[in-house]
């Protein structure tokens, strides 16, 4: 989940320090291209990551996904021409949410504004006690006969320099712009033109570039956002994940189709760490994935409260890279969660690449692209980047769930 970092902004007044973050909070827009069902699953996923958050203590974190997902909830999704297709049973579970929330975001708001009084206060107390340090060099001067240092003002009064004030306007705010858009399930990619190795084993290091585009794959993912991101959290990944998955694959790798899972995990000392790997019912060929039964894995998540870290397949005859289609399946987990990453495990080439959108081009570009089906892509600036804030953990452990025999 995108993690809202605001500057040092204790010269803002406590109430309108409180104001912006509301202002920015309630900046949440639906798009009536994406189904309303993917904003339900997406809101369970905004939640999930705001329980997070106010457990760790990054109360600010938790505030701004709380009122996006009531302002979402509550407002917005019922603008959306599809609103009425919503499943009754799935708009129940959304307003128990609603009143689980409700009072906590009013707690949370009280203790925001305890926090920035402390604050303002602190600044104030700052503010008052350097006008006295230079009050007390002036005097000192003065006595001391040496009144060159001194600047006199048009009045012949001698003036202490202007303390100056710590940037505090919205546009020091380091935000991403929204979390409306939707957490999909992969849908894995199709062959490409000739190869090119990306990856190496199991290693973020000294992997080369991808410069290949599998363009020729459709999708039926619509997403409409930009986001920046600065610094991105450390992502531990058990070493487990990519063996236990390909000899979870191998029988459709042998018969050239592709397998998809689910990476979650939990959010521990700033750390991303995937503990789970969730295998969903899926229909493969030897360009895609398709799963089934998404309640399955959802349900799972709530019960283990487990966060989305990102996904991983197979491309069974081709190396390990991101196609076209992988991009736009990507894109609403990073989206979400700058962090999340794409595994791609190419059993024939024996590689593994940990990827991510460039953030500050990718990541924009491909949340605005409406093509879908076989469509290209630039590939110059690259789309995609080896993920390195990735560590792999050989020792760590990992719960693997394989709905598929379930």
């Amino acid at each position: 989940m995108a993690q809202y970092k605001m500057n040092i902004l204790e010269n803002i007044e406590p109430q309108e320090r409180l104001k912006q973050l509301i202002n920015y909070s309630n900046t949440v827009e639906v798009d009536s291209h994406v189904p309303p069902i993917r904003y339900y699953r997406s809101g369970i996923e905004m939640v999930r990551m705001a329980n997070v958050y106010y457990n760790e203590g990054s109360l600010e974190n938790a505030y701004v996904l709380y009122l996006k997902f009531m302002t979402l909830f509550l407002e917005k999704i019922r603008k959306h021409p599809e609103f009425n297709t919503v499943p009754v049973d799935v708009k129940a579970r959304n307003q128990c949410k609603l009143r689980e929330i409700l009072p906590k975001a009013e707690k949370l708001k009280q203790q925001l504004l305890e926090q920035y009084k402390d604050d303002y206060n602190r600044y104030l107390a700052e503010v008052k006690h350097k006008k006295d340090e230079l009050e007390k060099k002036k005097k000192d001067q003065t006595k001391k006969g040496d009144k060159s240092k001194l600047r006199p003002s048009d009045h012949g009064i001698y003036s202490i320099p202007s303390i100056a004030k710590v940037p505090g306007s919205i546009a020091d705010v380091s935000y991403p712009d929204s979390l409306s858009n939707i957490p999909v399930t992969p849908t894995p990619s199709a062959p490409p033109p000739p190869p090119t190795t990306v990856g190496s084993k199991n290693r973020t290091e000294d992997v080369p570039m991808p410069v290949i585009d599998r363009s020729n794959k459709p999708s039926e993912i619509s997403v409409r956002e930009r986001y920046d991101t600065k610094v991105l959290r450390r992502v531990i990944v058990p070493v487990k994940v990519m063996t236990l998955f390909q000899a979870m694959a191998q029988t459709n790798t042998h018969k050239n189709i592709e397998t998809c899972g689910v990476l979650t995990g939990k959010l521990e000392r700033n750390e991303l760490i995937i503990t789970h790997m969730i295998v969903p019912k899926q229909k493969g060929t030897s360009d895609s994935c398709m799963t089934m039964n998404e309640e399955e894995i959802f349900d799972y998540q709530d019960q283990h409260n487990l966060i989305t870290i990102g996904w991983i397949h197979t491309h069974p005859t081709q190396t390990a890279f991101l196609s076209s289609v992988d991009l736009h399946t990507h894109c609403p987990y990073q989206l979400l969660m700058p962090e999340a990453i794409a595994i791609v495990c190419s059993p024939k080439y024996n590689e593994t690449g940990f990827f991510i959108l460039t953030p500050s081009y990718g990541l924009p570009f491909i949340a605005n692209c409406r093509k879908t089906g076989f469509h290209p892509h630039p590939t110059d600036p690259p789309l995609f980047m080896v993920a390195d804030h990735v560590r792999i953990e050989n020792n760590a452990p990992l719960e693997v769930l394989d709905l598929r025999k379930a």
